[in-house]
């Protein structure tokens, strides 16, 4: 039924908002019927999203729906915070997204709570930006906010994630000849530390930043190196480049006083610098498979592991443990 309406500028960026709905000539109990057989989900009252879209997105996608509805529903306007922010930034996280919408208001007390909505006092006046039509916190702020306030592995996900990300979209922009702004680094986050000099997590921050590393490919390699250290275990070399046979290839991980090579596969097999493209997965295993053949007699042992291994403590050591990998 939906697809079949006319409604324009009814759909803002996946959401539906009901006045459009109505002009569109549904009526209140068509809405309730959409409802109720899955068509539509109300995210906020009023506001809502196709069923199949919510259904079918990743858990950041629902969460990013959430906080932009919240926004539009919110009598004053919003500026979104912490994992709120890091949601529109783009940024991963391990776990759970928060079930409501954090924000910073000095009108009201610190940590102070609504059925939607966490608010946060700030000492620091925070640099505000705008995303997806929503203001927000800057980015380096996000990630101290963030740091302080959640796990030493979420601060340190979303930090290597945004570290690895600036740095490439700066290189791609010198490329084309362009001139952005300058990509985020580890000094601009130690300064945005001093400057918001949270009451609460301010030495997690600092040892996030400290931890963090750009040259993380994924929210997994990010996991694997945090969990290393939490177990004790000496942190790798990343992305070191192996020459065979005239030809470059890179690993994850590489202990260079033991010459072991270690990878993280996730769900998906990929190979450096794509995500299958257009090959099936069997093809992408087999070339992962030829290249772990190829770089094997040069090292003393190639190692792999999933997320599952590396998400649990108990399974990680025992495998760390078992492959002889180095303590720290």
């Amino acid at each position: 039924m939906l697809d079949s309406l006319d409604l324009p500028n009814a759909r803002n960026e996946g959401l539906i908002l009901a006045e459009s709905l109505l002009a569109s000539g549904l009526t209140t109990h068509a809405v309730r019927a959409l409802l109720a057989n899955g068509q539509l989900v109300r995210i906020r009252r009023g506001i809502y999203a196709l069923g199949t879209a919510w259904r079918s997105g990743h858990s950041e996608d629902r969460y990013r729906l959430f906080v932009r509805a919240t926004v539009l529903a919110a009598e004053q306007p919003l500026l979104l915070s912490h994992h709120s922010a890091a949601v529109l930034h783009g940024l991963p996280i391990i776990g759970p997204w928060p079930q409501v919408v954090h924000a910073i208001n000095n009108d009201t007390a610190g940590g102070s709570s609504a059925r939607f909505t966490t608010s946060h006092r700030s000492v620091v006046e925070p640099e505000t930006v705008t995303v997806n039509g929503c203001a927000a916190t800057s980015l380096p702020r996000t990630l101290i906010d963030v740091a302080a306030n959640s796990t030493f592995l979420v601060g340190v996900t979303m930090m290597d994630h945004a570290l690895r990300v600036e740095q490439e979209r700066a290189e791609t922009e010198r490329q084309h000849g362009t001139l952005g702004p300058p990509a985020l680094t580890k000094d601009a986050l130690y300064a945005e530390l001093t400057s918001v000099h949270p009451r609460n997590g301010g030495a997690q921050a600092r040892r996030a930043i400290e931890f963090a590393n750009p040259l993380s490919a994924n929210p997994g390699e990010s996991l694997s190196r945090v969990r290393m250290a939490e177990l004790g275990f000496e942190i790798p070399d990343l992305q070191v480049r192996f020459v065979v046979k005239g030809r470059e290839y890179w690993v994850d991980f590489f202990w260079r006083g033991v010459r072991k090579i270690g990878e993280f596969d996730g769900k998906i097999e990929y190979t450096r610098g794509a995500i299958l493209g257009d090959r099936h997965p069997s093809e992408v295993v087999i070339v992962e498979k030829d290249r772990e053949n190829l770089l094997r007699p040069g090292v003393s042992s190639f190692d792999r592991w999933d997320w599952d291994t590396a998400y649990s403590p108990r399974l990680f050591h025992e495998f760390l443990t078992e492959h002889d990998v180095p303590r720290a």
